[in-house]
């Protein structure tokens, strides 16, 4: 048996194990949280037990994902649930401090847990895998101090094996590219507005609209630095005009590309170097 066969027995037995009561998921309805959710639910139906899908609409996130998360969950046979919370406040991440992440999840992961304790919900769930475990991700230390369950880092499975195990799956957001929050679109000790997060949303909308894959909009006061990937540059050059036109409307004066082309969490570039 290779690597990736045993990562999905494990898997299979891990939900096996652990929907013997009912289960709570941190359902955003990207790839990691809606494999889990998919077997969640197929191991939870041969238990005769429930599982909550709970979505927390952020104000750091897409609006729109919630949406497709309620779509998705119905599909998988969970019992969704919707949580709003305004984080940039509560969490006191407004001015985007480098540990902006871990704050945020100590946050969210506490009102999810407050609501698996309401509704007696044993066990809490959330999609972190093996590659998450290996970049900048503070948040994770506020997983680990509420004991919320990550089942993909558990096995070691990777991004590229959960879209491969999800497509088999047939779920429809296998290739969905991932969605961080907006902050992420800010150096670290930006003061975070509504408005602007707003902007970097509808821009990065019109990008994806134009037919690109990974597309991030970052934001250097008056500057927007796209990153797309490399093979995009062609392309996006093409719609050059149409691309300025867009940014130029969400409030930018200058446009540039980013040579590098698309890098996840390019702006935890400084804080890395900094740790070495």
């Amino acid at each position: 048996m290779d690597q990736y066969e045993e990562k999905k027995r494990q898997l299979s037995d891990w939900m096996k194990e652990h929907t013997k009561s009912d289960t709570l998921l941190a359902f955003s309805g990207g790839a990691d949280s809606s494999l889990l959710l998919y077997m969640l639910c197929e191991a939870a139906a041969k238990n005769q037990t429930k599982v909550y899908a709970v979505t927390i609409q952020t104000t750091l996130h897409p609006v729109c994902e919630a949406e497709q998360a309620k779509q998705l969950a119905g599909d998988a046979g969970a019992i969704h649930m919707l949580l709003q919370v305004d984080e940039l406040e509560e969490a006191g991440v407004s001015d985007n401090p480098t540990d902006r992440c871990y704050r945020c999840k100590k946050y969210l992961f506490t009102q999810l847990k407050e609501y698996a304790t309401k509704h007696q919900i044993p066990l809490c769930i959330e999609g972190t895998n093996e590659d998450d475990l290996h970049v900048y991700r503070p948040g994770i230390r506020a997983v680990h101090e509420l004991g919320i369950a990550s089942p993909l880092a558990e096995v070691h499975m990777t991004k590229k094996e959960v879209r491969r195990l999800a497509a088999e799956y047939g779920i429809a957001v296998a290739d969905k590219p991932s969605m961080p929050c907006l902050a992420t679109r800010f150096p670290y000790g930006t003061h975070l507005s509504y408005e602007d997060m707003r902007h970097v949303e509808q821009a990065e909308e019109q990008l994806r609209g134009m037919g690109f894959y990974n597309v991030r909009v970052r934001v250097h006061g008056d500057v927007a630095r796209i990153e797309v990937d490399t093979c995009d540059f062609e392309r996006l050059m093409e719609h050059r005009t149409e691309v300025v036109e867009c940014l130029k409307k969400a409030g930018f004066l200058y446009i540039t590309l980013d040579l590098e082309g698309f890098v996840s969490g390019s702006m935890d570039k400084k804080i890395l170097m900094q740790g070495e």
